[in-house]
């Protein structure tokens, strides 16, 4: 047997990544051929000669993340996943790309498959992402790192393309990164000018590199990206020794590389070559394997991966049992986290209230919360997106925020960046080292971070949204800012717990559900205007969604009344005239229908029994997804248009949130 050069070794295993993306997707006739072909080599330098992964333990601590932020070249990960030894990925599982129940999907998902860190698919979330897993990186190394005992200490790469760089989301985390000189964030441009439309130039002319560097980035060009393994790498390590600015490498490739006939077009971008064309393809790179097949080669430089992973973790538990020696408070706390349990008594400050306190904004009530939570739960980092004092996301007695200087404090200035903070929060949840990410903003501005919010909710992460002034009771900054529709838009978000709590013991609750669940996220929807504390109001009986907060004698209403948020006393009010009046009412507070849906049979239909039928919604939003609880014979004081610019209770007043029509419209109930 002829001993292979470190070149033709080199070739042999960048075009096994080819050659199984080009194998794959031919078989399902379905996905993105192109990237995998242009970035083997890419993803080959840093695979191979630079990221510290244990193939046999996908979660180990201190493993470097990568992302791949163009997920739709998902093949280039699972080839990766496969030729290194994950046995999350077999040779099986690459032939069902695509198909039902393969842990290889249409785009990288972290709850299908292990070793993929981020899930991706929409194009710029993943280099955001990469920001939050940088910035949790910072974050524990300050907090538990000793001068003597590095025990957190790994880089975030990420592969990405020209349309992650278009996008919107990426420019927001790609700024802030700079800002923040995230030294171990490293990305790796895919710069091949092709993208679904055709070459890039139709829309996208700038100089990427330029703009980088403005950001405060660390720039880096290799016009070679199709044979410059020794360069990419040498790039790779240039940018590691960059501490205080994360760095950007820009490659240029050829999508499709070693396609005769579709290399560096649009035709490859994402659709199968057919046949005709990967046997071109295999005689182009002189490819003389099967399909599937993988020359021995290949697997045995790729696998070197197990070993070298294995004594990496081998390594860095040694430094950690003498961390332990050495430290054992910090180490307690520290395996703790890593274990995702809660410290004893994070919640033991958690406020309640009376009838007789103080009723305020929900907004206040969230910021005593977290006021009280932070001294308790080290494990909570957020911030808010240049809402601080209007949001109330700030932690009492915390001073500072995190910042390249002082990484160790838990507080973030996002800036005017709501969907990037989005993206950044499931980030530092996705690094799964048991921070609790948080983020506020106005509750309107959800619909500029929605689609982080669904890869929130998509991918089990259990970030917490604080998203104050909740209503048309906003007031005078008018319907661009009064959230109409979005509360019933987050509610029909599969797996998203929203939160709309009616007092301050509500808030409470809604803390404590958040909190506790680190598999979902949380939407709290909170008031700007303040509301009185209930009388029979509940934290407990949040996690139950719904329960009755006011009664009849004899437990058999002849009217319910529904309500949430500020609009839950104009239904207690309501109920005690409508009760003076001899009519039999019941109030039901319903601060998270997701959860209420949660219960069992039997104690739905205790709160709401379904024969009583006369039953009235009031919530100042639109009525959309009330109507199962409405029924044929109830009724709504919702919202059917915008708002308007007003003070919030004359806004209130004139869309008929007042007790005098809650009143009106069960009198007419009960009368039909």
């Amino acid at each position: 047997m002829v001993a292979l050069t470190t070149t033709s070794l080199d070739t042999l295993c960048i075009n096994s990544i080819r050659m199984l993306a080009v194998d794959a997707v031919n078989k399902s006739n379905s996905g993105h051929p192109g990237l995998p072909m242009g970035c083997a080599p890419m993803g080959y330098a840093l695979w191979d000669k630079h990221l510290r992964h244990n193939p046999k333990n996908p979660k180990w601590f201190n493993r470097d993340r990568f992302v791949l932020s163009a997920g739709h070249g998902c093949m280039l990960l699972y080839a990766l996943l496969h030729l290194t030894g994950y046995d999350s990925v077999t040779m099986e599982d690459i032939k069902q790309f695509r198909q039902w129940g393969a842990k290889t999907p249409g785009h990288p998902e972290t709850f299908e498959t292990p070793g993929v860190e981020v899930t991706a698919g929409p194009l710029g979330a993943g280099i955001s992402n990469a920001v939050g897993l940088a910035i949790a990186e910072a974050h524990l190394s300050a907090k538990f790192n000793k001068p003597d005992s590095t025990v957190v200490d790994h880089f975030t790469y990420v592969i990405m393309g020209d349309g992650c760089n278009q996008e919107g989301i990426a420019s927001e985390a790609c700024s802030l990164a700079g800002h923040l000189k995230l030294g171990k964030l490293i990305a790796l441009y895919d710069d091949n000018s092709i993208t679904i439309d055709g070459r890039t130039d139709v829309s996208f002319t700038e100089d990427v590199l330029k703009r980088y560097e403005a950001y405060g980035w660390h720039v880096q060009e290799i016009p070679d990206g199709n044979t410059d393994v020794e360069g990419i790498s040498r790039a790779i390590e240039n940018a590691k020794a960059v501490t205080d600015k994360p760095s950007i490498i820009k490659i240029t490739t050829t999508i499709g590389y070693g396609s005769p006939n579709k290399s560096d077009t649009a035709g490859i971008h994402g659709a199968a070559l057919g046949q005709e064309e990967a046997e071109l393809t295999r005689k182009e790179l002189g490819w003389s394997y099967e399909p599937f097949q993988i020359p021995q080669d290949s697997y045995n430089q790729y696998r070197q991966a197990i070993s070298r992973g294995a004594e990496l973790e081998d390594q860095w538990n040694q430094t950690l049992q003498s961390y332990k020696k050495k430290y054992p408070t910090e180490a307690a706390e520290f395996e703790r986290m890593l274990r995702g349990e809660l410290p004893q008594g994070w919640d033991k400050d958690l406020p309640t209230y009376t009838s007789e306190d103080k009723g305020v904004a929900t907004r206040k009530h969230s910021q005593i919360c977290l006021g009280a939570l932070g001294p308790n739960l080290p494990d909570l980092i957020g911030g808010s997106a240049d809402l601080t004092h209007s949001n109330y996301t700030d932690i009492k007695g915390e001073s500072g925020s995190f910042q390249y200087e002082s990484p160790e404090k838990r507080y973030l200035h996002f800036g005017v960046r709501e969907h990037a903070m989005a993206a950044i929060l499931n980030g530092i949840a996705y690094h799964d080292s048991g921070l609790i990410p948080y983020g506020g903003t106005f509750l309107v501005f959800a619909d500029y971070m929605r689609g982080s919010m669904r890869l929130s909710a998509l991918s089990e992460l259990g970030v917490i949204y604080v998203l104050t002034h909740d209503s048309i009771g906003v007031g005078e900054d008018g319907p661009t800012h009064q959230p109409v529709e979005t509360i019933p838009s987050l509610r029909a978000m599969p797996n998203m717990m929203v939160f709309r709590p009616g007092d301050g013991n509500e808030t409470t609750g809604s803390y404590k559900v958040a909190i506790k669940n680190r598999k979902r996220p949380s939407s709290l929807c909170l008031s700007r205007q303040g509301m009185p504390n209930q009388e029979n109001s509940s934290a407990d009986k949040v996690a139950l969604g719904g329960y009755i907060i006011e009664d009849c004698d004899g437990n058999n209403p002849e009217l319910i009344l529904i309500g949430t948020g500020t609009e839950l006393d104009l239904c207690v009010q309501a109920a005690k005239k409508l009760t003076s009046e001899g009519k039999k009412v019941r109030v039901v507070s319903m601060p998270c229908v997701e959860l209420f849906e949660e219960q069992s049979e039997s104690y739905k239909e205790e709160v709401l029994p379904s024969s009583i039928r006369k039953r009235l919604v009031v919530e100042a939003a639109e009525s959309f997804g009330w109507h199962k609880y409405i029924g044929l014979d109830g009724e709504s004081v919702t919202m059917n248009s915008f708002g308007a610019s007003a003070p919030g209770g004359l806004c209130m007043e004139k869309f008929g949130f007042t007790v005098e029509n809650v009143l009106e419209k069960s009198r007419n109930l009960l009368n039909k």
